[in-house]
C-alpha cells in the first residue's frame, strides 16, 4: 500500500532511507523508480548515490554540502511535482540470461545443506507442490515463461530482485530457516515472490533451481560488458531467462574465461507502466 505522504529516516549521518510504502508490489515499486529518476535528474547539490528498493530507496549523500532536512524537503518536492498516478514510461533495458535448470552446482549445495537437516525438502521439489505443479519441467517452463522487472538492488554488489511480470507465471516459496552459509556464483534462486542471481559465492536463503555461467558482477572488469559497471543489472532492466542444455552453458562458461563473452542486452526500449498495467490484468482475466 502506498503511504500517504513520503516517510524519512535517518541512515547515520550520511544516508536517509524514503520510504514510499509497504509490500511486495509492482506500482510501489515503478513509482520508487520514477522518483529516484527525478531524484538524479534534479543534480542536487551534495547528493552522492541512489539505490532503489522494493518501496523505498536510499539517498547517500555529503553533509558538509546539503543538510538531511533540505533534503527531504528535495525530495518531497520533487514527489509533489511528480504526482502519485502510476502513469509514465521509463528506458527498460531487456536482458536475456542462460540457465541451467537443475544444475549439479546447486543441486551440491542443497544435498550438502540437507546432510544437516535432513528434513528439509529439495528445493524444486518444495516449489512444485507449494505451487501447484506436477514436475521440474514445468516449474523450468513457468519460471523461464515471463520477463521480469528489476525491482531492486542490493544486499551484495550486482544482486538485484525480480520480480515476474506476467501475474499468472508467478511462484513464490519461503526462504531457508536458518539460511545457508554458502551459495555458489550464478545460482538461481526464489524466495517470496522474488527470482534473484546471487552474483558472487555468498551466504543465502532462496530456494535454488538452476545456475547460470553468465556473469552480473564483474569485480574486475574483464568482460566488455562491465567496463562502465561493476554490476550488469540496473533498476527498471527486465530480464529473461533462457533454458539452456549442458553444451550450451559449457560454451559460455569458456567465452567467460577467455574474456570474451558478450551478454544479450537490447537496450532500445521504453517500458510503458500504463500499457502494462492493462496487459497485466488482461492476463489475470483470461486465466480465470
Amino acid at each position: 500500500m502506498l503511504h500517504e505522504a513520503l516517510r524519512f529516516y535517518p541512515g547515520g549521518d550520511r544516508a536517509i532511507e524514503v520510504e514510499l510504502g509497504d509490500g511486495m508490489d509492482f506500482t510501489i515499486n515503478f513509482i520508487v523508480h520514477r522518483l529516484v529518476a527525478a531524484v538524479r535528474e534534479a543534480r542536487i547539490a551534495g547528493l552522492v548515490d541512489l539505490i532503489p528498493e522494493l518501496a523505498s530507496f536510499q539517498v547517500n549523500y555529503d553533509p558538509d554540502r546539503i543538510s538531511y532536512e533540505d533534503l527531504c524537503h528535495e525530495i518531497e518536492a520533487l514527489y509533489a511535482e511528480m504526482g502519485r498516478g502510476v502513469t509514465g514510461t521509463l528506458a527498460s533495458r531487456l536482458i536475456t540470461i542462460p540457465v541451467l535448470y537443475f544444475d549439479e552446482k546447486t543441486e551440491a549445495c542443497v544435498e550438502d545443506y540437507r546432510k544437516d537437516y535432513p528434513e528439509k525438502t529439495p528445493d524444486p521439489e518444495l516449489i512444485c507442490e507449494l505451487n501447484g505443479l506436477p514436475d521440474r519441467a514445468a516449474l523450468r517452463r513457468r519460471h523461464a515463461s515471463t520477463e521480469y522487472w528489476v525491482a531492486a538492488l542490493g544486499f551484495w554488489p550486482g544482486l538485484c530482485s525480480l520480480l515476474a511480470l506476467n501475474p499468472t507465471a508467478r511462484i513464490i516459496a519461503p526462504k531457508y530457516n536458518p539460511p545457508r552459509t554458502h551459495t555458489p556464483k550464478g545460482a538461481v534462486g526464489l524466495g517470496g515472490a522474488l527470482t534473484c542471481i546471487y552474483p558472487d559465492a555468498t551466504p543465502g536463503g532462496y530456494q535454488l533451481i538452476g545456475h547460470t555461467p553468465a556473469p552480473t558482477y564483474d569485480g574486475a572488469q574483464r568482460l566488455p560488458d562491465f567496463r562502465d559497471s561493476l554490476a550488469l543489472f540496473r533498476a527498471g532492466d527486465r530480464v529473461r531467462f533462457k533454458p539452456v542444455e549442458r553444451d550450451e552453458y559449457s560454451e559460455i562458461e569458456a567465452r567467460v574465461a577467455e574474456g570474451t563473452f558478450r551478454h544479450d542486452i537490447v537496450d532500445y526500449q521504453v517500458f510503458s507502466v500504463d500499457r502494462y498495467l492493462d496487459w497485466a490484468k488482461a492476463q489475470e482475466e483470461a486465466s480465470k
